[in-house]
């Protein structure tokens, strides 16, 4: 396949992506936006469109430095997904939603803590909640990049959750898996305060996460 035609592939890969974010509840409207490891650069959901009418042309391939081309104006929120791709080479896809329990967990700026095994599947043993700054900001850019040291996803102060992955579906795998805890936790909230894993608990089942889903070669 041609650079061109990869490219292509890649667009109508994430469109897809992003209509599934809302087909699955974990995005509403035009709030999220996702992004996909190019060489050379990025491409990025574009700023305020219904993901329904979106083209392949209508995505926005970034540079590192902020440029961009193409027909339509990028995310505001492409400093962040700029910052993680910039700072972390292992990412290949970055994926934001102002999904309804990790937002609410947000808004109240609480962190998930390891009270389920499964807050391993983010990378640690908990799943941070970035401090507040405006969207679109360089400063919002930092803190959710600080969050994400050591992990593969995190909340954001009073506006939503980033998820990233080697690719858009592991991106968006790993976005349900942290807004279904999310919503698990704020359940138990309402009865009281859940007991949480200690260290050593969670230590084993990270060690045991490096092999987990993985299956033998055929």
């Amino acid at each position: 396949m041609s650079g061109e035609g990869r490219h292509r592939a890649l667009c109508e890969a994430m469109i897809a992506t992003c209509r599934k974010m809302n087909a699955s509840g974990l995005n509403q409207g035009t709030s999220g936006n996702l992004s996909q490891r190019v060489e050379g650069g990025f491409l990025l959901t574009p700023t305020g469109m219904d993901y329904d009418v979106l083209e392949p042309e209508d995505i926005v391939f970034m540079r590192l430095d902020g440029g961009h081309e193409g027909r339509r104006a990028p995310s505001s929120e492409w400093r962040i997904h700029r910052d993680i791709l910039a700072a972390k080479p292992e990412v290949g896809a970055v994926l934001h939603a102002h999904s309804m329990f990790c937002t609410t967990l947000a808004c109240l700026g609480r962190s998930i803590p390891p009270f389920h095994y499964m807050v391993s599947a983010a990378g640690g043993t908990t799943v941070r909640c970035a401090p507040y700054a405006t969207f679109g900001t360089p400063e919002l850019a930092g803190h959710v990049l600080e969050a994400l040291e050591g992990r593969k996803a995190c909340l954001m102060a009073n506006h939503g959750m980033v998820a990233v992955g080697k690719d858009l579906a592991r991106a968006f795998k790993l976005a349900v898996e942290v807004e279904t805890l999310a919503a698990m936790y704020w359940r138990a909230l309402q009865v009281g305060e859940p007991v949480l894993l200690d260290d050593a608990e969670m230590a084993r089942v990270l060690e045991k996460f490096e092999t987990y889903g993985q299956q033998p070669p055929r």
